[in-house]
C-alpha cells in the first residue's frame, strides 16, 4: 500500500540546526526564560520552518507572522513564555479570521478572543496564525473539495488525520513544537495517531468551554495541544489548570514524571462496530499491553464498554449538528455564510439526520447517559487501553469528501470507531505513538480512563515513554 517509507521523497521534516533545534516545548521555554534564547529568534526560525515546509503539508490556514514577531518582541509570562504555537481555525482569536475549515463561511476578523483562546494564550505562546481543519471537523480526515488535503509528514501521500490535522503536520514535521488543537469525535487524539504525537483529550469540563461547546444539547468537544513529548501535554494541563480549575474534577496538578502504583489495565481489541482491527494496528496495541504488564501492571482483555446502538446515535448526534450548520448557517457563523459550498460529508450528515429527526429525544437521552455507562466500566481497571483508530493511517483520497456519501460514512464508522465513546461519556483518552505500519508511519495506541483521570493517565504516559521513546521523523 502507498510508496514504502525507504523512500526519502515523501518524508518531510523542518527540523535542522537552528533556535528550534529539536527541542520540545518545554525544553524551549527554559531555553528562553534563563536567557539562552530569545523569543524573537526562536520565533523567526518557526516562520522559517513553516515556510519549508507548509507548501507541501498545506497545514496553515491563516498565517500572522508579523503579528507574531511583534509579540516575541515583547514576551508576556507564563509557562511556555515565548514559545511559537498555531491555534486551530475553529477557535476565535481577536483581529484573525475564523474559516472553520469551510468555504462556506464568509471570514471576518474576530472582535475579541474566546473564553478558551484566553485560557491558552495566557499561557505565553507567541501566536503565528490558525492551522487547517476540515469543514467543521466533521471527518477524521483534513481534506477538501477543491483544496489541497493536508498531508502528513511521514509520508506526504497519507492522511494526517483530523480535525486537527494542520496542527498535528507543523508538530510532527517540526515546525512548531507544540499547537493548539480539539476533539469533538476524536479530533485531537485521531492526527495524534497518525502523525506519531502525544494527543490528550481532557475529561469534559477540564479546561474553559469554547462557545461552540456550552451550545451543544450534549457537550463533546473537549481543548487540548499537539505535543511531541509527554512534558509538554503534562505542562500544558497544568499550566492550563492554574488559569482555571474546575472544582467539580480532582485536580491534575504538576505532573513531572511515572507513577509508582501499578494499575489494572482492560485490553479492548476491536470496536462496537462489530469490525475487526486490523494486522499492524492489532500487532502495536498487543505489544503495548505486553510492555506494560512487563512493566508490572495487570493487563486482561475486557468487554466493550458501551452497547452497540452507540454508533447509531453517534452519528445521528453528528448528522444533527450538521444539520443545524447547514439550517442556521448565517445565524451561527454570520452573513454571507453560503450554504451552497458545503462540503459533500457536511451535506450529507444533514441529510442523514433529516431521515432521522424523529429519533433525536431518545438519542439525546442515551447519549446523555452514556458518562454512567462508561463509568461504570471503570469499576474494574483503572485503565483501558485499545487502537486509537480500527486501521492504520489511509492514503490521501479514501476519506476524501468527493467519495459518494454512503462510502465514505461506512469508511469513517469502521475507521474512526474507538475515539467516540471518550467525547459522549466525557472521558479522558490519550493517544500514543507506540507502533509503526509495515509502511512505517505511525500508528497510535490509547489509553482511557473515568473522568477525572488525566493524571493517571499522564504518569502511565511518561512510564511508557521513557520505555520506548517514540520514534523521530528525523532520524530517516
Amino acid at each position: 500500500m502507498g510508496t514504502p517509507m525507504s523512500d526519502p521523497r515523501r518524508r518531510l521534516h523542518a527540523f535542522t540546526d537552528d533556535a528550534l533545534g529539536d527541542h520540545d516545548a518545554t525544553g524551549l521555554a527554559a531555553l528562553i526564560e534563563r536567557g539562552a534564547l530569545s523569543a524573537s529568534e526562536v520565533t523567526e526560525a518557526a516562520i522559517q520552518r513553516i515556510g519549508r515546509v507548509d507548501p507541501q503539508l498545506h497545514a496553515v490556514a491563516l498565517a500572522a507572522f508579523e503579528r507574531g514577531r511583534g509579540e516575541a518582541a515583547r514576551p508576556g509570562r507564563g509557562a511556555f513564555a515565548g514559545v511559537p504555537t498555531l491555534i486551530k481555525d475553529n477557535i476565535d482569536v481577536a483581529g484573525l479570521a475564523t474559516g472553520h475549515g469551510s468555504a462556506a463561511v464568509c471570514t471576518r476578523p474576530a472582535e475579541k478572543d474566546s473564553d478558551f483562546a484566553r485560557q491558552f494564550l495566557a499561557q505565553g505562546f507567541t501566536l503565528l496564525g490558525k492551522s487547517r481543519l476540515p469543514d467543521f471537523g466533521f471527518s477524521a480526515s483534513t481534506e477538501f473539495m477543491d483544496q489541497p488535503p493536508t498531508c502528513n509528514p511521514w509520508h506526504t501521500g497519507y492522511s494526517s488525520g483530523a480535525s486537527s490535522g494542520g496542527a498535528a503536520a507543523l508538530v510532527a514535521a517540526g515546525a512548531l513544537p507544540i499547537a493548539h488543537g480539539n476533539d469533538g469525535g476524536g479530533s485531537i487524539r485521531i492526527p495524534a495517531a497518525c502523525c506519531g504525537l502525544v494527543g490528550l483529550k481532557p475529561t469534559r469540563g477540564r479546561l474553559v468551554k469554547s462557545e461552540a461547546s456550552q451550545a451543544l444539547p450534549v457537550d463533546l468537544i473537549s481543548e487540548g495541544v499537539l505535543t511531541r513529548s509527554v512534558r509538554d501535554t503534562a505542562r500544558f494541563f497544568a499550566a492550563a489548570e492554574r488559569y482555571y480549575r474546575n472544582p467539580k474534577l480532582p485536580a491534575i496538578g504538576d505532573v513531572t514524571g511515572p507513577g509508582r502504583r501499578r494499575l489494572k489495565v482492560g485490553l479492548v481489541m476491536d470496536s462496537i462496530t462489530g469490525s475487526a482491527t486490523d494486522r499492524d494496528t492489532r500487532a502495536a496495541v498487543a505489544d503495548t499491553a505486553r510492555l506494560l504488564a512487563d512493566l508490572g501492571h495487570h493487563v486482561e482483555e475486557a468487554p466493550i464498554p458501551l452497547k452497540p446502538s452507540f454508533i447509531d446515535d453517534f452519528v445521528t448526534y453528528y448528522g444533527m449538528m450538521a444539520f443545524m450548520v447547514s439550517r442556521f448557517g448565517a445565524r451561527l457563523f454570520g452573513p454571507g455564510f453560503q450554504t451552497e459550498r458545503l462540503d459533500d460529508l457536511t451535506v450529507g450528515l444533514a441529510g442523514y439526520y433529516r431521515r432521522r429527526l424523529w429519533k433525536t429525544p431518545a438519542v439525546l437521552y442515551r447519549l446523555r447517559r452514556t458518562w454512567k455507562e462508561y463509568a461504570d466500566s471503570f469499576q474494574r481497571y483503572d485503565v483501558v487501553l485499545s487502537p486509537v483508530l480500527a486501521r492504520t493511517v489511509p492514503e490521501l483520497g479514501y476519506l476524501s469528501p468527493t467519495q459518494p456519501f454512503e462510502t465514505l460514512i461506512d469508511r469513517l464508522i469502521k475507521y474512526a470507531s474507538f475515539t467516540p465513546a471518550n467525547n459522549a461519556s466525557g472521558s479522558p483518552a490519550i493517544s500514543l505513538p507506540l507502533g509503526a505500519s509495515a509502511e512505517g508511519l505511525p500508528i497510535g495506541v490509547q489509553l482511557a480512563a473515568v473522568q477525572g483521570g488525566e493524571r493517571t493517565l499522564l504518569e502511565l504516559a511518561f512510564e511508557l515513554e521513557a520505555a520506548r521513546p517514540w520514534r523521530r521523523i528525523q532520524d530517516g
